[in-house]
């Protein structure tokens, strides 16, 4: 290896190397041997010029992590090969086309992996940790990445100490909260402890020192104890023939620190320091009865605390798991904590579905990626050779969720086709709005472009730009969605106040015989098909609508009438053939009434219906008894139009409306309506169910446009998602 490593004294590289190249020779194939020792020489030589924080060569981190993965994990030759490549490839000193050519493409798909969470910059935020969490697993398309990336980690929490004082912090931090939980989740007990205990070291380091200290100094007594507390249950355990062997744990620094911190006791009051499992070997048919017998013989010297019994044999958890738990006090008062199971049980506690992070009650990120680390866990334990387990499994991870950065380093989730338009609006309402296109990886795009994992999105912003309509078939996400509604709602609602403004101003102008604008409105909106008069003025403010047009409109069908004294109904001849009911709200010359199934209001297009006995009903034209009554009964139709002074008249109006359920939402609706629009709220009944606000409102308005506003007004409150008149 001396013509390879001249940047290293051949004394250096012996001593770093001797230990991992005698283990790869004893537990590998002498092929596999060839092609490991390959990669060491190639990363001896490619990194021979960089030290670590130690002052050791850079290579030992991959000789330590390869032989971590070797000897403590069980990978193979490929895993082995992309960890000491891995920082030649990071570091673009070897590429992946040299790895293709001298070791083949298996190694290039762990080493992409590698690459990809080598990136990944995970601040310090306890907010953005399970999205670091989801990130890294995506990039994990081969599971033997997130495993080698645990001991790549480890092997730094190991050498941490020749670290300076700002990056141990930062490694320590990740680590406790990033990976010794993905080691958890796996089942990776020792390297999870480890990791644990390690950041403590350097988070705490004075309470880490006092725990240690403290667990040595007992470490005789405690010994002592478990032979003391044991000698009588061993005794009969014998004398009933029973085969059994017990192991003993005792708590992990982190774990010990961790109970003292959240039930706020000492170290000397912490009574279950370690357990004590005791395991059978026993026919199915007897495991049941066999451990219940061993509890007796238990409780026959200690007395149990029924309120730490844990009875998992009779009705197992639904994870399969499956053994009695007790904590017992000796006659000193010290408590112990038993478990008893079989050897069966013990196994698929150990190894099986049940494993130790699932009965514990671990929290769950994502299912997506608990089923994946849980099939990971089952086929790394069942599997005969580990370096198989990417054959066995369908490693990609389906969460259709992407990660993406924002140039800060900052971490956000999206919709697997989320584009630049839905990132913009995901930091900012203002931002969204403003979006012209972004720099995806220093490259500029527009607004269109979809992300993908791990992209630094950087948005490109013009204070003249606006939310279009067509962009709501750009993004995807309800938050994009829903900003760009409200802001067109809004643009619409100014356009309506624009050309109703336009009206009334040119009709007063015109001078045709005081038409009303609400009479003009109603008229327009007939003529031109339109549903409301906001319809009407925005095409007006628009000028969609030519205004000479609307004039020759009115002044056609707009027909003076005769004077009469205020609050009358009556019959005016509009031509020879046809009667008009002109409606206003007394009823001195006409006996009528407001049809109850439609609740007509001054501006609805309306007609009326001689009844038998109670007059003449109105109706609205859309009022679905009106349409049977037309159809059945049309010699007692009567044309009808509503009186032009009648628009200071009062109408009942109801509303229906839903809403995303917010703190003061409620008032905020009243004030819209009575405080903003001073407008008289008869009855409002509104329920909350699964955070939707829904219900009716009861309003006194003097026309249809009145409603209009009313409706468009509360469509303004952001938390309002519908909001539309009923028919009756």
């Amino acid at each position: 290896m001396t013509a390879e490593v001249e940047g290293y004294g051949l004394t250096e590289v012996i001593k770093y190397c001797k230990p991992f190249l005698n283990y790869i020779r004893n537990n590998f194939s002498e092929n596999s041997y060839g092609y490991i020792r390959n990669a060491l020489k190639i990363a001896i030589r490619g990194l021979d010029d960089m030290r670590r924080y130690n002052g050791t060569p850079f290579f030992t981190h991959s000789v330590n992590t390869a032989l971590i993965v070797a000897d403590e994990i069980g990978l193979g030759r490929n895993s082995v090969v992309a960890v000491l490549l891995h920082d030649m490839v990071r570091l673009k000193r070897y590429t992946l086309d040299e790895v293709r050519e001298n070791f083949g493409e298996e190694p290039i798909v762990i080493l992409r992996g590698l690459c990809n969470i080598s990136e990944v910059d995970t601040k310090k935020s306890e907010e953005q940790i399970d999205n670091f969490k989801e990130l890294i697993l995506s990039y994990s398309t081969d599971p033997r990445v997130i495993i080698i990336k645990l001991a790549d980690r480890l092997e730094i929490m190991r050498e941490l100490e020749s670290f300076p004082p700002e990056k141990r912090d930062m490694k320590s931090w990740e680590t406790l909260h990033l990976y010794s939980q993905i080691a958890h989740k796996l089942g990776l007990y020792g390297i999870k402890s480890e990791m644990e205990d390690l950041s403590l070291k350097y988070t705490y380091p004075r309470e880490y020192a006092d725990i240690v200290k403290k667990l040595a100094e007992t470490e005789k007594e405690r010994l002592a104890f478990i032979e003391k507390f044991l000698e009588p249950i061993r005794r009969k355990l014998d004398a009933n023939n029973f085969q059994y062997h017990i192991k003993s744990r005792t708590k992990s620094v982190y774990s010990i620190w961790r109970k003292m911190k959240r039930t706020n006791v000492s170290f000397e009051e912490i009574y279950d320091v370690f357990a004590l499992r005791i395991i059978l070997k026993s026919e199915p048919a007897q495991e049941k009865t066999s451990c219940w017998s061993v509890y007796s013989i238990v409780t026959d010297f200690y007395t149990p605390n029924p309120e730490r019994m844990r009875d998992w044999i009779s009705i197992p958890k639904s994870n399969g798991y499956e053994s009695l738990h007790t904590t017992v006090v000796t006659k000193e008062g010290k408590w112990v904590e038993v478990q008893i199971r079989t050897e069966r049980m013990d196994e698929v506690a150990e190894r099986g579905v049940a494993a130790h992070w699932r009965y514990k009650g671990v929290k769950q990120g994502g299912m997506t990626s608990e089923i994946w680390l849980g099939k990971l866990r089952e086929i790394m334990e069942t599997a005969e050779t580990v370096s198989g387990i990417s054959q066995k499994l369908d490693a990609t991870i389906s969460s259709n969720e992407i990660f993406v950065f924002t140039p800060n380093g900052d971490l956000r989730k999206l919709p697997e086709s989320a584009t630049v338009l839905d990132f913009a609006f995901d930091i900012h309402t203002k931002l969204g709005y403003t979006c012209t296109g972004a720099k995806i990886n220093h490259k500029i795009v527009s607004i269109r472009e979809r992300l993908r994992n791990g992209d630094v999105v950087e948005v490109i912003t013009s204070k003249n730009q606006k939310p279009k309509p067509d962009w709501l078939n750009i993004v995807v996400t309800g938050k994009a969605k829903q900003r760009i509604k409200v802001y067109l709602r809004e643009e619409q609602a100014k356009e309506s106040q624009l050309g109703r403004e336009t009206l009334e101003r040119k009709l007063k102008n015109w001078k045709i015989n005081n038409l009303t604008i609400e009479e003009a409105v109603t008229l327009l909106c007939r003529h031109y098909k339109l549903k409301t008069g906001t319809e009407l003025y925005t095409l007006v403010a628009e000028e969609k609508i030519n205004l000479s047009e609307i004039k020759d409109i009115v002044t056609e069908n707009y027909a003076p009438v005769e004077e009469k004294p205020k609050g009358e109904a009556r019959i005016k001849k509009e031509s020879a053939n046809d009667d008009i009911l002109v409606i206003d709200d007394s009823l001195r010359d006409v006996s009528f009434k407001l049809g109850k199934c439609c609740n007509p209001i001054y501006g609805d297009d309306i007609f009326g219906f001689v009844t038998v006995a109670a007059g003449i009903t109105v109706h609205r034209t859309d009022c679905p008894n009106g349409v049977r009554l037309q159809t059945r009964y049309p010699y007692r139709v009567l044309k009808a139009r509503w009186r032009s002074d009648n628009a200071k008249g009062s109408f009942r109006a109801t509303i229906r409306l839903q809403a995303e359920d917010s703190v003061g939402l409620v008032n905020r609706i009243t004030e819209v309506i009575t405080k903003e629009l001073r407008i008289n709220i008869r009855s409002m009944s509104l329920n909350s169910v699964g955070g939707v606000l829904s219900g009716l409102i009861n309003i006194e308005v003097t026309s249809t446009q009145v409603v209009d506003m009313v409706i468009y007004s509360l469509l303004r409150i952001k938390e309002v998602q519908k909001v539309f008149r009923l028919n009756n």
